[in-house]
């Protein structure tokens, strides 16, 4: 009998110039996820993965598709090495022959987690993607705002804080906070991701977000880290943002997912386009609960957690969720004969 295994995608923040350059140069079907990336949102994404500028990468719009690209890539890369055909056209397969019991992503990782699911093809899963970029740098340019990662605080007492500092913000405001015009996220401070215990992410406009910044140290927070980042993702600044990715999610060709993915938003698994659909569209002003999720994969026999992506934030996410997990990585060219081969075996392919 196989051995239940769920593939996950890494999200923002785990951006690096240079990510994706080894297995362009060692792989024809990676190379070939790179030219559809290019092709699909009309630049020339594979260069600003290799070799940046930092500043273009770390734009959110450019950020996105470059992550999900890159994961999607090594995914193609390591189905090929475990003995899918070389893709020389078309679009490389991406479920199989390794077919993992679920699939899971943090934040834009989601839609790697799409793609690898067998919702959504790669041309399409990446333009939704830069639509989704887009229009979460422009929500969080019409409302300054932001986010940050507060270390050594439970969920409770961080819900506590982000409540006081949004009371008081909004009392600050006042009228202004309810203008018709106003952003629905204005003098709002919330709980965006849940990453692992002692480490959740606060978002929320400038002025609620500061005041959480600073009750949050004061009650006790090991640590409270700004984040780089142009916007408050995952709470209400994102609302406008949200309405807009609805039409494009609508618009776009998706089928029902043939491998379960965990959504972000409640960890549960779905696979229907109906639920799909509504997942895509909430996401983004919605918390992640990434606890949750990887729990819920636990609670369903998954030990064994393949991050397929750049960096390795998620594996010390997990192994800090479940003890004992097992977590491989498949990050740079190198990862993939050896994981490949260990899955070939865990799987019985």
């Amino acid at each position: 009998m196989s051995e239940r295994i769920a593939f996950v995608f890494p999200g923002q923040g785990s951006q690096a110039v240079g990510m994706g350059a080894d297995i362009y140069d060692a792989s024809p079907t990676a190379r070939r996820v790179f030219e559809i990336a290019d092709q699909a949102i009309g630049l020339p994404l594979s260069a600003i993965c290799f070799q940046g500028p930092e500043e273009t990468l770390r734009e959110t719009i450019n950020t996105q598709p470059a992550i999900v690209t890159t994961s999607l890539a090594l995914l193609a890369a390591l189905q090929v090495a475990a003995g899918a055909s070389e893709a020389d056209a078309g679009e490389p397969a991406l479920h199989s022959p390794l077919q993992p019991a679920y699939v899971a992503g943090h934040s834009v990782g989601e839609y790697a987690a799409l793609a690898a699911s067998g919702a959504l093809g790669i041309s399409d899963t990446l333009r939704l993607v830069r639509e989704r970029g887009r229009l979460m740098h422009e929500a969080g340019v019409a409302c300054d705002s932001g986010m940050a990662a507060v270390l050594g605080m439970d969920a409770a007492m961080l819900t506590q804080v982000c409540a006081e500092a949004s009371e008081r913000a909004s009392a600050e405001l006042g009228a202004a906070a309810n203008a018709p015009n106003a952003n629905p996220g204005m003098g709002k401070v919330v709980l965006a991701n849940d990453n692992a215990p002692g480490q959740i992410v606060i978002s929320g406009a400038r002025r609620a977000l500061d005041l959480a910044m600073e009750l949050a140290r004061e009650r006790g927070a090991k640590r409270v880290v700004p984040l780089s980042v142009s916007g408050a993702f995952h709470s209400p600044v994102m609302t406008p943002a949200a309405r807009g990715l609805a039409q494009a999610v609508d618009a776009a060709p998706l089928h029902d997912a043939t491998i379960p993915l965990i959504a972000n938003r409640n960890a549960e698994p779905i696979t229907s386009v109906a639920e799909l659909r509504t997942e895509l569209a909430e996401q983004i002003e919605s918390p992640v609960q990434w606890t949750r999720s990887i729990e819920y994969l636990a609670g369903q026999g998954v030990q064994t957690f393949v991050e397929i992506g750049a960096g390795q934030v998620l594996s010390g996410l997990i192994k800090r969720i479940v003890k004992g997990a097992t977590t491989l990585s498949v990050a740079t060219a190198a990862d993939i004969a050896p994981v490949a081969e260990q899955l070939r075996a865990r799987l019985g392919v």
